[in-house]
């Protein structure tokens, strides 16, 4: 696909500072691929200067795909830069299904250029794209860090968040608090391991009529049908708070192209599901991920169980069988990491009866906007 570079007229753009709307090549190595390459070198080292460490480090190759025949939702992207260096990115997503009304911004810059206007200028960008675009609900997630003694608690009543640089920057463009999201780490060495084949016996021994069945992506046909149900009551069923998300239908096109990015950059996306015996229905799973370097970190991606089957342990089964078969897979990644919406005690207990312990917190925020 090819996307104009030009910022609108209208919006204003602080001296030394060019928001470029990236081009999405075909290949890494394409003669347009520069600046999509420049893009993710800043992202990572963002990320770097945000977790201290790689657990978010992605290359070129593994990132394109993602931007690639995009079907289910749009990503307009933006390089940042000052003085012709690349210093960050905008992102607007523009979730597909009919009739919504919702955009997700996502801006980030290296902190010695923060300061200087350009996310004030990304933002009014982005904005900009989402009235064009009909949206009128814009929301977007934050790392919150820092000792300021002044806090904001989430209006879920489930914790709080420090008043640091961004909490600051998206009051002043009008988005509120809605949620506060938990990042969790598990580390992954033999005492994990012998805690886990533990748990994971318990779980097996009260889940009477069900069973453990697992698959690497692409995802078996005998088992389409029951997993794409249970990734479309992701969003029905997970806590939201006030964050507003579109009713999704998830068939079998929709979890190919899902799939497809994964495959293709040599990620390993990993299915661990709860089957009830007696229907042979899909009831519960999760999901862990890895990059080409198996030696990196795994995330944890989609959990959930199905609301006609809570209270017999199955969150525990799949996520103890998870990672009791991610050993096969990546013997050599150090820790895992996954994350939680501060009010879903129900996960979070698993997760910390396994081992995870907080490393960050994320805010969720929302800005509604007169169509």
């Amino acid at each position: 696909m090819t996307h104009t570079t030009t910022t609108p007229p209208e919006i204003s753009m602080p001296d030394g500072v060019e928001l470029r709307r990236l081009v999405i090549p075909q290949t890494r190595d394409a003669a347009d691929a520069a600046d999509f390459v420049e893009m993710v070198r800043a992202r990572n080292k963002i990320y770097r200067e945000i977790n201290g460490n790689d657990d978010d480090t992605n290359t070129a190759d593994e990132l394109l795909p993602r931007y690639q025949d995009e079907k289910y939702e749009q990503n307009l992207l933006w390089l940042l830069l000052r003085g012709g260096e690349a210093v960050g990115r905008a992102i607007l997503t523009l979730p597909g299904e009919q009739g919504s009304r919702v955009a997700f911004a996502n801006i980030e810059i290296l902190q010695d250029a923060w300061g200087h206007g350009i996310g004030s200028a990304a933002a009014a960008v982005l904005e900009r794209e989402a009235a064009d675009a009909g949206r009128t609900v814009l929301q977007a997630w934050a790392v919150h860090s820092g000792d300021e003694p002044q806090r904001l608690d989430a209006p879920t009543g489930f914790g709080t968040v420090p008043l640091d640089h961004t909490a600051r920057f998206l009051q002043r463009r009008g988005y509120a608090l809605e949620q506060i999201e938990r990042k969790s780490a598990l580390p992954l060495n033999a005492h994990t391991h012998a805690h886990v084949d533990e748990l994971l016996a318990d779980a097996q021994r009260a889940a009477v009529g069900y069973r453990i069945v697992q698959w690497t992506a692409p995802t078996p046909p005998e088992y389409l049908a029951g997993y794409g149900l249970m990734k479309e009551r992701m969003i029905t069923d997970a806590p939201a708070a006030g964050i507003e998300f579109d009713e999704e239908v998830w068939d079998a096109a929709r979890i190919a192209d899902h799939e497809k990015p994964y495959l293709a950059s040599g990620r390993t996306l990993h299915v661990t599901a709860a089957q009830h015996v007696e229907s042979g229905e899909l009831v519960a799973f999760n999901e862990l991920v890895i990059g080409a370097d198996r030696t990196e970190t795994t995330h944890q991606e989609d959990t959930l169980v199905r609301a006609d089957h809570r209270g017999r342990r199955l969150g525990m089964l799949v996520k103890c069988a998870a990672l009791h078969d991610w050993r096969e897979f990546a013997p050599e990644s150090p820790r895992v990491v996954t994350y939680n919406a501060e009010e879903n005690r129900p996960m979070l207990d698993i997760n910390e009866a396994i081992g995870f312990t907080p490393v960050s917190y994320n805010g969720a925020w929302k800005k509604t906007v007169t169509a």
